[in-house]
């Protein structure tokens, strides 16, 4: 991999002393109780207050969105919110602001929500959330954003390709396979969107896995709409979706017996399915590379830039290559 090592790492001044003094500056009283929480692209803290729950605090990833791409995501959340859809948004702080700055960082509070994981294997939790990814997908329709990016082959695809190639991430005997393989994935996506026709996009949730919903008695909520942006229906429905075809058929018809509760889904989204999954490992892959000059990245993906990882990625793109030559799901 080319050696990023010049850049500076994006938080090496966001010290715990920073964290707790940008929360002071917008007039929570904190405690000094400090908990970092996973999270690779932003930094994420639990922050202890004299006076009341704790909070969540995040810290933007420098340079990644504008500000008006995060007010405009802190918007739809609160739109969300008010019209009791369970999301965790923002906090109107100082001045009802909901994006503040400290020291050179963006940062936004939002109140601390616990729950579980949710399980997926079961078909009453299924059309649970697609109820819940229904009346969010009824409330992105609206209107559409302004400032975020819709999701297309080009940035998703194409771009992180041909990143992946300047920054010289893969073994040199490997090279000629991968980009062999990559070339194919992404004229069969291309042939996926071409079937499915024009599709309606709208205001996503846009990285809808287990990991950013939380479970409770109560149902489910969303947490981390930070990859929010315009796309089609399905790329928040097919992450729920695991196993062989005939699981992820019953999987789906679960999904879709909740979700057109309140939200009618187009069945030509179908044939993007495995193309948008393909899109996600390209750029999956790309999104690592370019986060690699910050410290937590070789931290946590130490088997990045070696053979096995890259050998992996060449078997997973045939595999991806030959889905999106099978006919699409269609529920039963």
């Amino acid at each position: 991999m080319a050696n990023m090592s010049a850049t500076p790492p994006p938080y090496a001044k966001l010290t715990p002393d920073t964290v707790l003094d940008a929360l002071d500056q917008v007039g929570l009283r904190t405690d000094g109780r400090l908990l970092a929480l996973n999270s690779y692209e932003n930094r994420v803290f639990q922050v202890g207050l004299e006076d009341a729950s704790p909070v969540v605090a995040k810290f933007y990833r420098p340079e990644r969105w504008s500000d008006a791409a995060i007010l405009e995501e802190h918007r739809f959340t609160l739109e969300l919110a008010d019209r009791e859809i369970p999301v965790v948004a923002p906090l109107l702080l100082a001045n009802q602001a909901s994006l503040h700055t400290h020291q050179g960082f963006r940062f936004s509070v939002y109140p601390r929500r616990g729950g579980r994981m949710p399980e997926f294997d079961s078909g009453d939790t299924l059309e649970w959330m697609g109820r819940f990814i229904g009346r969010i997908h009824a409330v992105g329709a609206l209107q559409p954003y302004a400032h975020r990016p819709t999701l297309d082959i080009a940035s998703f695809g194409e771009e992180p390709r041909e990143f992946l190639l300047r920054g010289n991430c893969l073994p040199a005997d490997l090279l000629p396979a991968w980009k062999s393989v990559i070339n194919q994935a992404l004229e069969a996506v291309r042939a996926c969107f071409q079937r499915a026709g024009q599709i309606k996009h709208l205001r996503l949730h846009g990285d809808c896995h287990a990991g950013n919903v939380l479970w409770t008695d109560d149902g489910p909520h969303f947490v981390d709409f930070d990859d929010s942006r315009m796309g089609p229906a399905i790329q928040d429905l097919w992450m729920l979706l695991s196993g062989d075809r005939a699981n992820m058929t019953r999987q789906f018809a679960d999904v879709l017996a909740g979700y057109e509760d309140f939200c009618e889904f187009d069945t030509r989204e179908l044939y993007l399915l495995e193309a948008l999954r393909t899109l996600r490992l390209i750029h999956y892959s790309a999104w690592i590379a370019r986060r690699w000059h910050d410290p937590a990245f070789p931290a946590a993906f130490p088997w990045f830039n070696t053979q096995h990882y890259w050998q992996d990625r060449i078997l997973e793109l045939r595999e991806q290559v030959a889905l999106m030559e099978e006919e699409p799901l269609w529920p039963a």
